[in-house]
């Protein structure tokens, strides 16, 4: 199984993952109790811009200022972009970090980056795609971790893949070296609306729990007598699938058959508020992660917004955005459960400060603002501010490792924690330090 390789330096440097029990033994360190159970990654596919979301500027030279207004939030002197009402009222439960960065303006490189906190293996050229010789993704180290509960898998992604209509999977969304058994469950049928039955495993109303027993029976004696190994993915699939079905509580829990009346017009009756509500049910029901990148990946429909960035910015991405992110909040905390889950929100990176000729604004790696909330987390504050223009890291520089690594200590996991790949080797990474002021 091929891994990357660290020099002893950059090894030191490493931030933790949690250790296997055995690893963990071997090398003395203790595990410490993270507040966060669950983690919801919210992927803004395309990358936002920090200026027309979290971190407005107003003061900005003409060429740079927006058209958007800053807004009050229910925080005294946070202020958002006007077209993000509903998170204004939440922003005591948030804390945004106006300076992450991490220098690259390639979506692949950012991707990556963004749901791994560590580069991607190194490539022959052209943007990184899925390999397995890159670090995993954080679902499927808290997968591997963790393990799978409830007959549930321990991470999930949906309702896409993150790329675009160039690049279908860029790297950094499955398990890398750690390999396909702690890949996420993807959900990527773009004819399942979700919340609706998934296909393929519900069980057909014909078949009652008894003859789907004896089936499942039939396969086995049938597969006894095959010969297989220890790496066969298509009959571990295949029994997870059938686990899935036998559990009703399992599969319920992506379905929205006991939601109370008005639940689903909070989120946003469309596929990403749809997304968000299936995260809090599955959280709710014991997945360790889910990540819910944006619904479409084509340019036109997504952040990557090189032309037309206002008009698509207020019509089509902040009001769906604004939406699910507010109750998927809110619905947390009335439920209880908003200490216990950790939400996320990022893309691969920022805008560049000019707007271009088109009335877009490009890539920009250099500063963007990401948003952490729950989980342990200190909400109604901002960290780290961005130079006037929006172009630069001004005070408190959180390098996309850093954020990660303040991930991961809200879910528990020290500097001695690792991962094992195939050949039992530990991996140390998570590059950075938790950033400490998001948990005083």
């Amino acid at each position: 199984m091929p891994s990357v390789a660290f020099s002893r330096r950059t090894l030191l440097r490493f931030a933790p993952l949690p250790f296997l029990a055995s690893c963990e033994a071997a090398s003395g360190a203790e595990a410490r109790e993270g507040k966060a159970k669950s983690l919801i990654l919210l992927y803004m596919t395309g990358g936002p811009a920090q200026q027309e979301t979290f971190d407005p500027k107003p003061d900005a030279p003409t060429g740079t200022r927006g058209e958007f207004k800053p807004a009050d939030t229910n925080v005294p002197g946070v202020q958002i972009c006007e077209h993000l009402p509903l998170l204004a009222k939440q922003a005591h439960r948030y804390a945004i970090i106006r300076s992450t960065w991490h220098g690259s303006d390639t979506h692949g490189v950012g991707v990556h980056y963004n749901l791994t906190g560590l580069k991607h293996a190194p490539r022959s050229g052209g943007e990184p795609q899925v390999d397995r010789r890159d670090p995993p993704c954080i679902g499927s180290v808290i997968r591997h971790l963790r393990g799978d509960r409830n007959g549930l898998p321990a991470a999930v992604q949906l309702p896409r893949q993150v790329g675009d209509q160039n690049n279908a999977y860029w790297g950094g969304q499955h398990a890398g070296f750690l390999g396909p058994k702690y890949d996420p469950l993807f959900l990527h049928d773009e004819a399942w609306l979700p919340g609706d039955p998934l296909p393929g495993l519900a069980p057909n109303a014909d078949v009652k729990p008894p003859r789907q027993q004896d089936r499942a029976e039939l396969l086995s004696a049938l597969q006894a007598n095959r010969a297989t190994n220890g790496s066969d993915d298509f009959a571990r699939f295949q029994q997870q699938a059938l686990d899935m079905m036998r559990s009703s509580a399992a599969w319920k829990a992506f379905r929205f058959d006991d939601e109370k009346p008005g639940t689903l017009a909070r989120y946003g009756d469309n596929r990403f508020g749809r997304s968000c509500l299936v995260a809090r049910r599955l959280v709710e029901a014991g997945v360790g992660c889910v990540t819910v990148p944006w619904t479409f990946k084509q340019s036109e429909q997504n952040f990557d917004t090189h032309s037309k960035h206002f008009p698509k910015m207020k019509d089509k991405l902040l009001p769906v955005i604004d939406r699910a992110f507010a109750a998927l909040l809110d619905d947390l905390a009335d439920r209880g459960l908003l200490g216990s889950t950790l939400v996320s929100w990022t893309g691969e990176f920022g805008r560049t400060p000019k707007v271009n000729g088109s009335g877009g604004r490009d890539h920009w790696g250099r500063v963007y603002s990401t948003v952490l909330a729950g989980g342990g987390v200190k909400g109604g504050q901002v960290i780290g501010k961005s130079t006037k223009d929006g172009g630069l890291p001004a005070d408190e520089a959180v390098h996309v490792s850093d954020f990660f690594a303040s991930m991961y200590h809200a879910l528990g996991y020290t500097s001695a924690s690792a991962v094992k790949d195939a050949t039992g080797r530990p991996h140390h990474f998570v590059t950075g330090r938790p950033v400490a002021k998001l948990f005083e």
